[in-house]
């Protein structure tokens, strides 16, 4: 029987997000791409456990991750009744809906018809009877905003979601899905846009929005697909993900432009004691205005890698000028 290390919050930051009662760790695991049956569950389970014993208390999921899709959702539900159910009051469990999940006009985006089904079938692949944030996972442009708004409103009532947040929404939409959630009494408690040192989109305007509106954020692909690691700067390894026929990364991607840039910031990483890997993650928590960095893991070795970039998440002036001045070359 698995039992937690005594010692797992003595190192891991913790954030209030937005003005809620809610701390989050500065890193939060996702399952989006390595929790599938094309993964041994042993690995899977390893790396639950490991994130665990490190601090990470944060298992973001969604209804489509696997793949297929539902399958992410069914691995972490064995997890948690194998090694974690003596420990869910200390879990931050997330789980969103907006993308096509099955055939018909039903399967996607943001009615309440879908966003209601939709939940219903995560908790039941999951074996919960709660998760603790729900998200509208994207903006759907044919429905009111009230509606889906008003579908995550009830979710709370209802008692399958705790808080409620929403993905990859603009500024504008941002504020108005605060204000209709604010009428209903359930407050918008987070944020989660792609956001890193070569994605900047959230410095137009969003970021300055929940610092307004005092909603948390929580980033993904902050490095980028793996872009913003050591893995690609010398070439493209044969088992990496820009070499095999992911969607979310080809090789085309990794021009000679792109690898000068991420040797030199490679350099500066060494500079601060950290990888790359270490310093993109510390770069988009800096300062404390994004509340978590999502990452992935497919070993335990990465998920240490990642929680080390905790230990050093300052920069100086000239550091970060530096950084800005190799990625807009």
């Amino acid at each position: 029987m698995y039992t937690a290390h005594p010692d797992r919050y003595a190192d891991m930051p913790y954030r209030r997000t937005g003005r809620s009662g809610l701390k989050l760790p500065a890193l939060s695991l996702g399952l989006w791409h390595n929790f599938g049956p094309d993964r041994p569950v042993e690995i899977q389970r390893a790396i639950l456990r490991r994130a665990f014993d490190l601090g990470v208390t944060h298992f973001d999921l969604a209804n489509n991750y696997g793949p297929p899709p539902g399958a992410a959702e069914l691995a972490f539900g064995e997890a948690l009744r194998a090694d974690f159910a003596r420990y869910r009051d200390e879990l931050v469990i997330s789980t969103k809906a907006g993308y096509l999940m099955w055939p018909g006009p039903y399967g996607e985006w943001g009615s309440r018809k879908y966003l209601l089904s939709s939940l219903d079938q995560s908790l039941k692949r999951m074996g919960l009877d709660y998760v603790d944030i729900f998200y509208s996972h994207r903006p759907d442009p044919d429905t009111p905003l009230e509606e889906t708004m008003g579908a995550l409103h009830s979710a709370v009532q209802q008692g399958k979601a705790l808080y409620v947040g929403i993905s990859n929404y603009s500024p504008e939409q941002t504020r108005e899905a605060a204000r209709i959630l604010g009428e209903l009494g359930t407050p918008l408690l987070i944020h989660q846009p792609r956001y890193s040192m070569l994605d900047r989109r959230p410095e137009e305007g969003l970021l300055d929005t929940l610092d307004e509106l005092q909603v948390g954020s929580i980033v993904f692909s902050p490095l980028e697909q793996g872009v913003l690691s050591a893995r690609y700067l010398d070439g493209i390894p044969e088992d990496s993900r820009a070499a095999s026929d992911s969607p979310f990364l080809s090789s085309d991607a990794l021009t000679e432009d792109l690898v000068a840039k991420l040797r030199d910031l490679n350099d500066i990483a060494k500079e601060r004691g950290q990888t790359l890997a270490q310093m993109a993650l510390a770069w988009v928590l800096r300062g404390g205005r994004v509340t978590s960095a999502l990452v992935g893991a497919s070993s335990t070795r990465q998920i240490e890698d990642s929680v080390a970039a905790t230990r050093n998440l300052d920069f100086d002036a000239e550091e970060l000028e530096r950084i800005d001045a190799v990625v807009n070359r």
